[in-house]
Formats: structure tokens, C-alpha cells, sequence
């Protein structure tokens, strides 16, 4: 097991997708995020059923930095109540998972090329 986490949240529309996964990467808080295509989302919300657009994202961050991660995607969300939802990796190609580690430390100064 490692520390390395997928986080998913959803936004709804591409341009606030794309300025919190900004965020999140220059905060040091995720070491890279994946914008992907937009998708259909039916749930209930209230007590009635909803049917939105929305942009996933797919956020590549540490155990050790994920209550930073989740608190500035809730001050930055749109939503109400967004979902946040974090995933622990099992396993990973060792190089990648350390990758994640640095680039995600406070006191990187390295400047790796995106995998």
C-alpha cells in the first residue's frame, strides 16, 4: 500500500474544473489533475432527482496532504455539498508514486517533468 491518493470531485462547467485544478497544482496540494470530458450526473439532491453536466476531475495527491486538498476544494466549490470522494492506490509504478510525493511536498523545489 501506498500513501499516494486519486481524489475525485466534479465541477459544472470546464472553466471552474480548470481553475481549481490550477489551484490545487501551484498549492503544491496535488501533483497533477485530470480534467476530463464533461458527463451526465442523475442523483437525488433534496428530495428530488437531478440531471446535470458536469466536469470530472482526476487529482493525484499524498495522504499527508489531503485534509489541505480537501479544505481548498470545499472554500473554492461551487456546490453546496461537493463530492469528494478519495481513493488509496494499492500499487503504481514505484517512479510515478514518488513523483506524486515530490511534487506535492511544501519544500519542493524540484522541477520534474510531468510523467
Amino acid at each position: 500500500m501506498t500513501d499516494t491518493l486519486v481524489v475525485l470531485t466534479n465541477l459544472p462547467d470546464a472553466a471552474s474544473a480548470h481553475a481549481l485544478a490550477s489551484r490545487l497544482v501551484e498549492l503544491r496540494l496535488a501533483a497533477c489533475v485530470n480534467i476530463l470530458a464533461p458527463c451526465r450526473s442523475v442523483y437525488r439532491w433534496q428530495g428530488a432527482v437531478e440531471d446535470a453536466e458536469e466536469v470530472p476531475l482526476l487529482i493525484k495527491t499524498t495522504d499527508e496532504r489531503y485534509a489541505a486538498l480537501e479544505a481548498e476544494i470545499r472554500a473554492r466549490h461551487p456546490y453546496e455539498l461537493p463530492e469528494i470522494v478519495a481513493v488509496p492506490l494499492g500499487r503504481g509504478l514505484p517512479a510515478y508514486l514518488d513523483w506524486v510525493a515530490a511534487e506535492t511536498s511544501p519544500a519542493s523545489s524540484r522541477s520534474g517533468q510531468t510523467p
